[in-house]
């Protein structure tokens, strides 16, 4: 792919090189010179431009690239990137870096954001993963929100424990994609029985969150998430 990513700081230059180790061609734009480091990704192309003006991104050719990556750490300039490369230059596919949590709500499809990734969030999220047993947790979301990529760290009480994969009744709209297991990684078969402690990862929508939080852990998961959380006296 090409890729261009607006931003060139510490989180632009680590996408551009993960992108180019993978194969990628990456351009990074950068408006303040002081900032262009081509020693940090010397694989990429480098270019002193304002992602925010449409003559430099008509200059670059932005239409010719099949991402772009808002990754500055303004959530201002990040949707405007966004917007322009979306609407002035049909790009098929526009990631955008949101800085502050209370601006989750702008980066979506009408400001031209296909996928927007959220520091604070993905923060909280990693956090509750790590310490939440007994309830569902949201690490990531795609497709403007229309899929989730969520956890469920198993109780010892959940009503599956010692079932087989295939005897879960998980709702349509939802996959069950990855077993942790202590430090393994299980991709789940049918016959795969599920045991306490384990780490389940589901891919569903979001309308079936809710069920599929029923299914693994009990009807009666959010009353016994909140007793978990009640500090005792």
């Amino acid at each position: 792919m090409r890729v261009a990513i607006a931003g060139a700081g510490n989180v632009g230059r680590s996408i551009a090189q993960e992108l180019i180790e993978n194969g990628h061609q990456v351009m990074l734009l950068e408006r303040q010179p002081r900032m262009l480091r081509h020693e940090r990704v010397p694989a990429a192309e480098w270019v002193l431009a304002d992602a925010c003006e449409l003559s430099s991104l008509q200059e670059v050719d932005l239409a010719a690239c099949d991402v772009v990556v808002a990754a500055t750490g303004d959530d201002k300039v990040n949707l405007v990137v966004s917007l322009l490369a979306k609407t002035e230059f049909a790009v098929p596919r526009v990631v955008a870096r949101v800085n502050r949590a209370e601006n989750e709500w702008l980066f979506t499809e009408q400001w031209g954001v296909d996928v927007s990734v959220s520091k604070p969030r993905l923060m909280a999220a990693l956090v509750e993963e790590a310490v939440t047993v007994g309830d569902l947790v949201r690490l990531m979301t795609f497709r403007q929100g229309e899929a989730n990529l969520v956890e469920i760290t198993l109780p010892a009480d959940a009503p599956h424990v010692g079932d087989p994969v295939r005897e879960i009744p998980l709702p349509r709209d939802s996959a069950l994609v990855a077993i942790v297991r202590g430090r393994r990684v299980l991709a789940p078969s049918p016959d795969d029985p599920v045991e306490a402690g384990d780490e389940l990862v589901f891919v569903c929508t979001s309308e079936v969150e809710e069920q599929v939080r029923s299914v693994v852990l009990g009807a009666d998961s959010v009353e016994k998430t909140r007793a978990r959380r009640t500090p005792r006296r």
